[in-house]
């Protein structure tokens, strides 16, 4: 038996999948992101444990036999958060999460002092990323700058509780914008320009290697063997993707989750930054990824379903399905929390536009689900610039359960989209696989094959035709507009 445990920004997700890959018990608690100011997105890191204490609870009082059989764990979660802490391991300040948006600023300023920054980390500075959140932190907040003794990136904070190690896995630390990407090591630059030094950072290791073993009053509390292994894991992307079978180059993914992420898995580092490109390290050896994200996807159904006050977010895709018979002028920009690829846009803000009396909600929540299929369209035809070459693309995410999106996706993108079974699974069974890797040492190829496939979702060809026009309005809007947002 295997654990993968999935940190989102949502919910803690705790899957128990047995040595035939089969998923025994799952279970979920949730988590909700405070924005005490315009642009800021912070968590409470205890909050994280407390969730993932109560499904790990849940999970003992349902599969006890089962979790006593457990031979590995492994960790998968949402990039990018700067969790700091004191020489005491207290944390200082709560996380900053990948969505905010405050260190627009100190991205400018940490490119200037490092002219080499995008060759060196795969990626243009953005503000979602950890360093300059760090340098923020020391702008605006020196004591608590001063008083930081580790950073440790959300996943590892959980794994410090778990066996008391400080470590980290490579494709999530390529997030940090402190990492050598090309070489798989800490950059001494880039962690000088933002007044650190690798003895702030935790060790690096292959995502499929082992870091350390539970705690003993960490296993008897959840009912877990004393020897458990605990896998250095992945970044959520990575979790998906290795969930989904793709570590082969060329083989891709798109992950519906709370943001939006186009997935490539490579043989090759080849970065491509100014396309708004991330070319990061993959969870397994010898492979690299390049990755267009947005930054809200399924988040935008959830906003649609609260602020419309529809009953359920599955009631609104019916009335979305209904609205698709007939045409509508109603688009929407999906950048609620700014956006990445391909904009690199902070300020940029969520729209709708072409509104009329005749409007439905459900006009509303297709334009919505439109966007986002027009944003991971943006970040296909930046993939493309970067040379990037797709042999399959694969959906999984909570996203990936509603059949009207990815008709709507698959015509936005002119691809056909394969959806495989327990891919509403996503980063948290792509763990439990590292967690089985890292116990046995088996080789990446034989575990992390492609789950099989549930159904093909092929484009729709009256909504192709409509959405070769839509889309291109939708780009004009937001340069139509882009000088307004910072306003």
């Amino acid at each position: 038996m295997f654990v993968g445990i999935d940190l989102g920004t949502s919910g803690v997700k705790v899957v128990l999948v047995d040595a035939d890959q089969r998923v025994v018990a799952q279970a979920t608690a949730p988590l909700t992101v405070q924005r005490p100011r315009p642009l800021w997105s912070e968590q409470d890191p205890a909050a994280w444990w407390m969730a993932l204490d109560a499904a790990m609870g849940w999970l003992r009082g349902r599969a006890p036999q089962e979790l006593g059989a457990v031979r590995g764990l492994g960790l998968t979660g949402q990039m990018h958060g700067a969790t700091l802490l004191d020489a005491e391991d207290r944390v200082l300040r709560p996380a900053i999460l990948w969505n905010d948006g405050r260190s627009a600023e100190q991205c400018q300023q940490l490119e200037q002092a490092a002219p080499s920054s995008r060759r060196i980390t795969g990626t243009i500075a953005m503000p979602g990323f950890t360093a300059p959140k760090l340098m923020w932190v020391a702008r605006h907040e020196p004591e608590v700058f001063r008083n930081v003794a580790r950073v440790l990136l959300p996943k590892d904070y959980l794994r410090l509780l778990l066996t008391g190690d400080y470590a980290t896995d490579l494709s999530d630390a390529a997030g940090t914008l402190w990492l050598d990407v090309a070489n798989r090591q800490w950059s001494e630059r880039m962690l000088a320009v933002t007044e650190l030094d690798e003895s702030q950072m935790p060790a690096l290791y292959e995502g499929t290697r082992p870091t350390g073993t539970l705690r003993r009053q960490v296993a008897e509390a959840w009912g877990l063997p004393a020897d458990v292994v605990v896998a250095a894991g992945a970044g959520d992307n990575c979790g998906g993707a290795v969930g989904a079978g793709v570590i082969q180059d060329g083989q891709g993914q798109i992950t519906l989750g709370t943001s939006g992420v186009y997935f490539v898995a490579t043989a090759e580092y080849a970065p491509h930054a100014d396309a708004g490109i991330h070319t990061f390290c993959h969870c397994i050896p010898d492979r690299w990824q390049q990755t267009a994200v947005i930054l809200s996807a399924a988040s935008c159904l959830r906003w649609a379903t609260e602020t419309t006050g529809a009953a359920s977010e599955a009631a609104l895709l019916i009335e979305a399905e209904r609205a698709l018979e007939h045409d509508s002028s109603v688009i929407f920009l999906p950048y609620l929390s700014g956006e990445r690829t391909p904009h690199n846009d902070p300020n940029a803000k969520g729209v709708f536009f072409g509104l009329t009396h005749a409007t439905t909600r459900g006009d509303l929540v297709r334009a919505v689900l439109e966007g986002v299929a027009f944003a991971f369209a943006d970040g296909q035809q930046a993939l493309a610039a970067a040379g990037t070459n797709l042999s399959e693309v694969s959906v999984v995410g909570g996203g990936a359960r509603s059949e009207v999106w990815g008709r709507i996706l698959a015509s936005a993108l002119d691809l056909p989209l394969v959806y495989r079974e327990n891919a509403e699974l996503g980063p948290a069974f792509g763990a439990a696989r590292l967690a089985r890797l890292a116990a046995t040492g088996e080789n990446p190829t034989e575990v992390c094959t492609s789950p099989p496939e549930r159904e093909a979702v092929r484009p729709d060809p009256e909504l192709q035709d409509r959405y070769a026009v839509l889309h291109l309005q939708y780009r004009k809007l937001y340069h139509q507009l882009k000088s307004t947002f910072a306003g």
